[in-house]
């Protein structure tokens, strides 16, 4: 009996890496948190803080405690990830725990629209626990992909994940601009109105689109043999065992150096070209507008580097979207004028999808299912204390030099030697180690 030809939307669908509804359900939920990290983390929320919640504080102390609060939720999550991650693996808790830390995530955001002037604990507070909580649901997202995805899949699906997401993040933040810049158009009494506004929608978008992946994805099974009742106890004492197994998963070991190398240097651009485009003369509202740029840049690009994937394979794309960062550091020495801050900006919008994507697909593929939250723990960890040499190099060379563009210069290393790592990772070696249970994690 003949089947139906596939309709063209189900053909692109498939070329992108998205063409069953689980895997699409599973990208929406990219879409969901990428609100947070665009309107809280990166475009509104640090202002906000330091003209608003901080008033009253001198701005290097607003500064400080707003960099404090960043680097205590960064190191809670690298904390906790791996416990978590052996807690889901061992009761078959992804879904579960993803929406317990999303249920945290989203009712600390939704209260950033109750901060008053001048209350800047209460303000950091709501912003810890909300990184705690969109972090830590990553840490059970980023661990479904090896279950929902064929080896085949894995690359397209990860940036099609990442592609979904820059999508969703710059259509919310370009609303959340819209209402900022002219709230009277909406009906809105003021700039901060509009600015709480922002914040609340961010966790009703979050929420919202997290819906698709709690309806269509399912739980994958549990993973050990012993069902006997949850022991944290045992379950840190197996967290210790994995790390130590994965140091001996030679490939999916190194690649995780390799990552925190490379993704160092990926963080301090983004961490630090905002106060480097100050300090040249960029002014504000161009910064924001090469953000919003670099958003929507990223969704092609990010299916661009699936598709190049797919044909020359994970690892030399990623090799090329390194390069086109150590580019980007040499250029950025050079940086004078607005244009080039916005050609620079593009650049980033290239890669920037790309390499996060391809890197946690490759993990993926080196590591068990079974153990998938357990290890991706543990990439959190990694991912989360990448961003904390690059700025300090970045500070260090700024005292040493007397220059910030020296300083820009100075991330260049991090390419260099995440990109001499990665030349180490057998990819076909870590596939067959992860498959056959050689060496298992």
């Amino acid at each position: 009996m003949p089947t139906s030809r596939p309709s063209s939307g189900q053909r692109l669908a498939d070329r992108l890496g998205l063409g069953r509804r689980e895997l699409r359900a599973w990208a929406m939920y990219d879409w969901a948190n990428s609100a947070f990290y665009t309107t809280i983390i990166t475009a509104v929320f640090p202002a906000f803080f330091g003209e608003y919640a901080a008033k009253g504080l001198a701005p290097i102390d607003a500064t400080a405690r707003f960099g404090l609060a960043t680097t205590i939720a960064v190191t809670i999550v690298a904390i906790m990830s791996p416990i978590l991650g052996g807690i889901a693996d061992q009761r078959a808790m992804k879904k579960s725990l993803l929406a317990l830390f999303l249920i945290i995530g989203v009712a600390a955001t939704l209260m950033m629209g109750t901060i008053g002037e001048g209350q800047w604990r209460y303000a950091l507070v709501l912003f810890i626990v909300g990184n705690i909580g969109v972090a830590s649901t990553l840490v059970f997202y980023d661990s479904l992909l090896p279950h929902i995805a064929s080896p085949g899949e894995l690359d397209r699906v990860s940036t099609a994940g990442y592609a979904i997401g820059f999508i969703g993040g710059g259509l919310l933040l370009l609303v959340n601009l819209a209402w900022i810049l002219s709230p009277a158009t909406f009906g809105i009494p003021g700039t901060v109105a509009a600015i709480k506004l922002s914040l609340v929608s961010v966790g009703i978008w979050w929420l919202v689109f997290s819906i698709p992946l709690f309806r269509f994805v399912r739980e994958p099974a549990m993973s050990r043999t012993d069902r006997s009742a949850l022991n944290l106890r045992a379950t840190m004492l197996g967290t210790w065992h994995t790390f130590q197994r994965l140091r001996g998963n030679r490939n999916a070991f190194l690649l995780l150096i390799a990552f925190l190398l490379y993704n160092d240097g990926i963080q301090t651009i983004i961490r630090m070209s905002s106060i480097y485009g100050q300090e040249i003369g960029i002014n504000r509202n161009a910064q924001i507008a090469a953000f919003v740029m670099v958003q929507f840049v990223g969704v092609p690009c990010s299916f661009l580097f699936g598709a190049a994937a797919g044909r020359i394979g994970a690892k030399p794309a990623l090799f090329v979207a390194i390069a086109v960062y150590a580019v980007i550091s040499v250029l950025g020495y050079f940086l004078m004028t607005e244009w080039q801050f916005f050609a620079l900006a593009f650049l980033v919008g290239t890669v920037q999808g790309g390499s996060q994507a391809l890197s946690r697909s490759l993990f993926a593929r080196m590591i068990p299912k079974e153990q998938s939250s357990e290890c991706f723990g543990f990439f959190a960890v990694f991912e989360k204390f990448a961003g904390i040499a690059g700025p300090a190099v970045f500070t260090a060379s700024i005292s040493l030099f007397q220059s910030s563009r020296a300083a820009v210069l100075s991330v260049l290393v991090f390419f260099v030697l995440g990109a001499i790592v990665l030349t180490r990772v057998d990819v076909a070696a870590g596939e067959a180690q992860a498959a056959t249970g050689a060496a298992p994690l």
